[in-house]
């Protein structure tokens, strides 16, 4: 019997069929996960990465909440044109504390994972207010109502302590002074020292230049921290891996 005859066979029978279907998933399976239980760390180590701070996180869950991430990626690949575009390809621990990670693959606007740095506060806060006014042609809704919303910091250390829980290395310490690094952050009068010591380089200013702390200014403070923990005119891939 040729193998195209015996072939034949698993076509007509159903349940043999689906008997060597799930066969070959299974081996499949095993040889692509198997080899993950003998690595230490699927993730490279990178100098520089820290946890969000306080209101580096609160900003994280408005982005999320606002369903940025629909049309945002934040995972730019290894090809020229992206690289040129966005800079460095994405590195596995640059979302080790993200809880869900934000990668995508959909791009309606631009890759964000290099966003911090590249513009202003005012640029940020102008631009999520009312897109067309930066961008004529862009698509984006208008989230200037963040503006008048205060942040509600109520369970701002009960969020850390959950992220604890989940493998982001926060302290007692983090949680315990999470509301006075949030207040501080924002803050341009406050001595930043503290949160600095727990945050390293975070940045400590009023991010949407009005009084108070809105959501606009923990999404604005957010955006300005991606892509900037990592030295990239320093860093050097690990080629023992």
């Amino acid at each position: 019997m040729g193998i195209l005859q015996k072939h034949k066979v698993l076509e007509k029978n159903a349940t043999l069929l689906l008997i060597f279907s799930l066969l070959v998933v299974t081996i499949g399976g095993i040889v692509e996960i198997a080899p993950l239980f003998y690595l230490q760390n699927t993730i490279e180590k990178v100098s520089g990465m820290r946890p969000y701070s306080p209101l580096e996180l609160t900003g994280r869950d408005i982005y999320i909440r606002e369903g940025c991430y629909v049309c945002h990626s934040q995972m730019i690949r290894p090809m020229r044109d992206e690289v040129e575009r966005y800079g460095h390809y994405s590195l596995a621990a640059e979302s080790m504390y993200d809880h869900p990670f934000q990668w995508g693959s959909k791009r309606t606007g631009p890759d964000l994972a290099r966003v911090g740095g590249r513009y202003s506060d005012q640029w940020h806060v102008e631009h999520l207010a009312d897109p067309q006014s930066v961008v004529p042609e862009s698509v984006m809704p208008k989230y200037g109502f963040l503006l008048d919303r205060p942040v509600d910091t109520q369970d701002l250390q009960a969020k850390l302590a959950v992220h604890r829980e989940v493998g982001v290395p926060y302290t007692d310490d983090d949680i315990k002074n999470a509301l006075a690094d949030f207040s501080a952050q924002a803050d341009p009068d406050a001595d930043p020292t503290d949160l600095q010591t727990r945050y390293p380089k975070a940045q400590n200013r009023n991010f949407d230049g009005r009084p108070g702390i809105s959501e606009m200014d923990a999404l604005v403070a957010y955006l300005q921290v991606l892509g900037t923990m990592v030295d990239f005119s320093t860093f050097e891939p690990d080629q023992t891996r």
